[in-house]
């Protein structure tokens, strides 16, 4: 199947007794057994929920994937990937990650043993040098939250697997969504999303998910998910079945929006900079295009006047953006990574990446896009 017809098909079937289209929400904790020791397809619902193998089913279909695993949020997915490996293993880390992996990696997992090293992957030329004999795994985000920078992942594979072929490589492939990137595809073992964005779409859920191709890292997986219990509710799991089958629909709307956008910004006297992978400019641009079908709705950019007084008011002055956490909704949001998302990071390392204090982080909605190009002229 294509995959715009994978995000409504793939995985799916008419649900029994009364072949229902959409999957029912079984809200039941635990599960009647026939007899001792026969536990059945379902025993209670940490375990496995029929609403949430539905859904896994479905982000296993549209990734290519064999197996998927869903967590109550995108950052639990992170943990349990990050779960596979022990104390003292060594982790490259994309080095302009999102706040909040960023805030698990070195507030958390560093606590339990394991050692981080945060890299420009867009260096490829220099990667050799930043593995050890310890390193396991290499965690990369393309795009990457804020800046938007592109990462060659299949190169990134091809390196890692180079040195040794069992270091995992798991991409946060949130910004990009499985409509505009693949990254199994691309030789990833692990394809993570924060499926609370652009998959479920409506800015109503909280759910995390992990899509692989290797079954028996599946199985790791999901002993993961049950033994550590972060799992998303049936109500959770139906919402996002429902967002993924309009997500190409919606993708193509977010793409075409933002590409307007960008532009109207750059072309616009007070704007200093705009970080968009759609420029032929923009760092890895062909990249993008080579890995990705669109650019996507993710952009940033930096006023002239990039102080964060002036941040302020412009932010205040957006009628239609609204100042929010999160992305990937149909609604346009702003954000300001360095109050909201990048919070955690000290500032002199966010500064070194370009996160400054002027730095605004636009998610693009799928709204008439003539009308956000006037919010934000009236607010610049």
């Amino acid at each position: 199947m294509k995959k715009e017809t994978k995000m409504i098909h793939g995985g799916q079937h008419l649900e029994p007794p009364y072949n229902a289209l959409m999957t029912p929400i079984y809200m039941s904790s635990s599960y009647g057994q026939e007899e001792l020791g026969n536990y059945g397809q379902y025993a209670y619902s940490r375990t496995e929920n029929p609403t949430r193998t539905a859904l896994e089913k479905s982000l296993a279909s549209i990734e290519n994937g064999r197996d998927a695993i869903a967590f109550s949020s995108g950052i639990a997915a992170v943990d349990a990937a990050l779960r596979l490996l022990k104390s003292g293993d060594h982790i490259i880390a994309t080095k302009d990650i999102y706040g909040g992996s960023y805030r698990l990696f070195t507030q958390l997992l560093e606590q339990l043993g394991l050692q981080f090293s945060f890299v420009d992957l867009q260096d490829l030329a220099g990667l050799k040098d930043h593995f050890q004999a310890n390193t396991r795994m290499v965690w990369v985000e393309s795009p990457t939250n804020p800046l938007v920078k592109i990462v060659d992942i299949s190169e990134i594979v091809k390196i890692t697997k180079s040195i040794d072929p069992s270091i995992l490589v798991g991409v946060d492939n949130t910004f990009a969504s499985p409509y505009l990137q693949q990254p199994l595809d691309l030789g990833a073992d692990i394809s993570m999303h924060s499926a609370t964005k652009f998959l479920s779409g409506h800015s109503d859920v909280i759910l995390g998910a992990l899509v692989v191709k290797d079954v028996e890292l599946g199985k790791k997986l999901h002993f993961i998910q049950n033994a550590a219990g972060a799992i998303p509710s049936p109500m959770d799991c139906f919402l996002v079945l429902r967002g993924i089958k309009t997500l190409h629909l919606r993708m193509q709307r977010h793409c075409e929006n933002a590409a307007q956008i960008a532009e109207f910004l750059r072309a616009h006297p007070k704007v200093e900079k705009v970080y968009y992978p759609g420029f032929k400019d923009h760092y890895n641009h062909q990249i993008a295009k080579k890995q990705m079908t669109s650019f996507g709705s993710m952009i940033s950019f930096v006023t002239k006047s990039s102080d964060l007084e002036s941040t302020k008011i412009l932010i205040k002055k957006l009628k239609i953006f609204c100042l929010g956490v999160s992305l990937g909704g149909v609604e346009s949001l702003v954000g300001h990574p360095v109050t909201m998302t990048h919070a955690s990071v000290p500032k002199e390392e966010r500064e070194a990446l370009g996160i400054v204090d002027g730095l605004i982080r636009l998610s693009v909605g799928v709204e008439a896009v003539e009308d956000l190009i006037a919010d934000l002229n009236g607010a610049l």
